[in-house]
């Protein structure tokens, strides 16, 4: 078993309200969760309009599967336009490490 885990910090210099940010935040994370079925949330700066921070995990049977996945969704982040990544830090942990 392998977890993959990262966090992904964004900046939304667009954004001038918490309701834009939940827009922007909640469609990333249920476009990512419906596609890739991960464990992805919020988990940091609840309160900034433009920062935000989402968390992913993801567990399978081989490294290569998690990193290619881990890419698939580092890919969708980059492909929004109204954020712009900011901290990228992908982690792999292998079951003896667990």
């Amino acid at each position: 078993m392998i977890l993959g885990v990262s966090v992904c910090e964004l900046h939304l210099p667009s954004v001038r309200s918490l309701k834009g940010k939940r827009k922007i935040v909640k469609g990333l994370v249920e476009r990512i969760h419906h596609r890739y079925r991960v464990s992805i949330a919020e988990t940091k700066y609840h309160d900034l309009h433009q920062r935000a921070e989402i968390s992913v995990a993801i567990v399978g049977n081989r490294e290569q599967e998690v990193e290619e996945l881990l890419e698939s969704v580092h890919r969708i982040f980059e492909a929004e336009t109204e954020a712009y990544i900011t901290q990228w830090a992908p982690s792999l942990l292998l079951e003896s490490s667990l």
